[in-house]
């Protein structure tokens, strides 16, 4: 049963709302022990499943959506994975959380992933989701946990999540479920947990692609309270021509050959300056953003704190130093260093130049295709055992495919395609601005094509 069938079957009076959210949240709490997907489970989700059964109203009546950490749910614990905002329940929904519920979806909980969004394959966190289809390997990153659960569950279930160099896209990927990145500004960011502000996105992770979209639907459009979202003027679902990008082949034989015989016959087309700096580029401005964004951590307005000794810096050395991770410490430095006088010029405004260089070389190729192709990600989801051996520059490299669309603010969408030893494949299809439509139908086709 899809979202579509399942909602269908709530407004009609054929589904308990209440038994089919008490069956999920007994499986999530079984899952839980062996797999690490959740950091929260609702304690009042049946008290919310009985008021919809009671009306049975909206275009998502009872449908359980799990939510990654970094979005905030009113009165339920929301660390963005990390050890530093431990304990912080915060006092507002996100917009999108207020969206959901009023057209009768119920939050089941908070999934696990990297702290703040920093990694690849959801291992900087204290609690690391395990891959459904081999326990040894990751989810990706960094909405592991959503990814994980998503394709675990035997029920009906949607998952809410965030990317900013590709958080969607990956676990998606390598848990062999659909992932919707939208365009940059579409989903209100109000309620979020920033990691890089020019960069993140919320969207969806669903067993299928249409059951992204029925969630996106819901989700879209202006919200007042955050002055980068937009009331889109969506592209039509026509799609007329589609190309691969060149560079985007050089992954492992095997999966090249997958992507190649699932799109068919169609043009290669090269973007030479996604290829060779988009990653640079990518992780310049990211890190700029998330070293301002977490020096609001300091263990006095937010989260963990310490005995107050010593002056301002020794104590907000103390706090950050204990709570947060080897990574989080790595970002915040580089990115520091990219802002500070004498190095801002050499490196965060040429980055944010180049940004600017890239967004229209895709801009350039949408003229005359309507959708880009490319493996997700250059590899199956990795063993835990190979990914310690990985040095950072190593992680970084593994964003190499999906950095761009990100970076250019592009909608995206992870399809499962097929399987390389054993482990799901990924394809992603990048759209221009507000062309989601286009990529839903286009994802839709791949998906069901044999």
């Amino acid at each position: 049963m899809n979202v579509e069938e399942y909602v269908t079957g709530v407004r009609k009076g054929e589904i308990s709302v209440k038994e089919n959210i008490k069956k999920i949240l007994n499986e999530a709490k079984k899952i839980n022990k062996e797999y690490n997907y959740f950091n929260v489970i609702s304690d009042d989700a049946l008290t919310k499943a009985e008021e919809v059964e009671k009306n049975r109203k909206g275009k998502l009546a009872g449908l359980p959506i799990s939510v990654k950490d970094c979005v905030c749910v009113k009165g339920m614990e929301s660390r963005a994975g990390s050890l530093i905002l431990k304990g912080y329940k915060p006092v507002i929904n996100a917009t999108v959380i207020e969206r959901l519920e009023k057209e009768g979806a119920i939050i089941i909980g908070k999934t696990s992933q990297d702290e703040f969004g920093f990694g690849s394959f959801s291992t900087n966190t204290d609690n690391i989701p395990k891959n459904p289809l081999d326990k040894m390997r990751s989810c990706g990153g960094s909405s592991g946990g959503a990814a994980g659960f998503t394709r675990k569950t035997e029920n009906v279930h949607a998952a809410i999540a965030e990317s900013t160099g590709g958080s969607i896209a990956c676990p998606a990927s390598f848990c062999g479920v659909a992932g919707l990145t939208p365009t940059y500004g579409v989903v209100s960011r109000y309620g979020l947990i920033d990691y890089a502000n020019s960069l993140d996105k919320i969207g969806i992770i669903g067993k299928n692609v249409k059951d992204t979209k029925l969630v996106f639907d819901v989700i879209k459009g202006k919200d007042e309270r955050d002055s980068t979202s937009v009331d889109a003027d969506f592209k039509d679902s026509k799609v007329k021509k589609i190309a691969v990008i060149k560079e985007s082949l050089n992954v492992d034989k095997e999966i090249k050959e997958i992507v190649l015989s699932k799109v068919g016959k169609v043009e290669q087309v090269s973007l030479p300056l996604v290829s060779k700096y988009a990653l640079s580029c990518y992780y310049l401005i990211s890190m700029s953003e998330a070293s301002t964004n977490l020096a609001k951590y300091c263990g006095l307005r937010y989260g963990e704190s310490l005995e107050l000794n010593g002056n301002f810096n020794e104590y907000f050395s103390k706090v950050r130093s204990k709570f947060f991770t080897k990574e989080s410490k790595r970002r915040i430095i580089l990115g520091t260093f990219a802002r500070m006088s004498g190095f801002r010029d050499a490196y965060y405004l040429r980055a944010m130049k180049l940004r600017t260089l890239i967004i229209e070389e895709y801009k350039k190729l949408f003229r005359e295709y309507d959708i880009l192709v490319s493996p997700t990600m250059p590899i199956v989801a990795p063993k835990f055992s190979d990914i310690k051996k990985l040095s950072p520059m190593e992680n970084y490299m593994m964003d190499i495919l999906t950095v761009g669309p990100n970076l250019a603010g592009l909608p995206h969408l992870s399809v499962n395609i097929g399987t390389k030893d054993k482990m799901p494949v990924g394809l992603m299809l990048i759209g221009d601005h507000f062309a989601e439509e286009k990529l839903t139908v286009k994802g839709e086709e791949l998906e069901n094509r044999d």
